[in-house]
């Protein structure tokens, strides 16, 4: 359900750029960022670092675009986006008691450290490469392929990233009852 709640910004991206415009859609993705984190505000009394960064980044970016009337400031934000995390959860491997991934979903998950570090690489490599891969659709794709890439790429990248972790992740994953190695 999170994973959906995240993406609600990108969908309604989406519908109304098909509506209306680039422009419009962009407005409407700072103001639906806007009031999804002033929900887990007042829901939880706490916005994540990864919600408030992607906020900052859609005013920024989303700012200059709709300011400067140029499209390629709202088309970098998923680059520097994935760019960022990627880079946070790089240094998580260096800095600090735990991963950035291991802060993450630790509360859910026991693994070994050493999984934990893997897991948190192959996170960091996938931001990156996302990040990449939506540089690459930008330069050389016209904005209605970007548009459906955001949505419908990204999207599915991630799902099938999550899968295959998934896969990776079950055989750390104890059944109930089952008794520790």
């Amino acid at each position: 359900m999170k994973f959906l709640f995240d993406f609600l910004p990108v969908l309604l991206f989406f519908v109304a750029y098909k509506l209306f415009d680039i422009y419009v859609a962009t407005g409407v993705a700072i103001v639906a960022t806007l009031a999804q984190s002033g929900w887990l505000w007042i829901t939880t009394r706490k916005v994540g670092t990864m919600q408030l960064t992607t906020l900052a980044i859609i005013l920024v970016f989303g700012g200059l675009t709709l300011f400067l009337r140029d499209e390629q400031f709202i088309k970098w934000k998923p680059t520097v986006i994935n760019w960022l995390f990627g880079g946070a959860f790089l240094l998580s491997q260096v800095v600090g008691r735990q991963t950035a991934i291991e802060r993450l979903l630790g509360s859910n998950l026991t693994l070994p450290s050493p999984v934990w570090r893997r897991l948190n690489l192959a996170w960091t490599t996938f931001f990156f490469v996302l990040g990449g891969v939506n540089l690459y659709v930008m330069t050389y794709y016209d904005r209605d392929t970007w548009v459906n890439f955001k949505l419908f790429g990204m999207l599915g990248l991630t799902l099938v990233f999550v899968v295959v972790q998934s896969f990776y992740l079950s055989r750390y994953v104890k059944e109930s009852g089952e008794e520790s190695e």
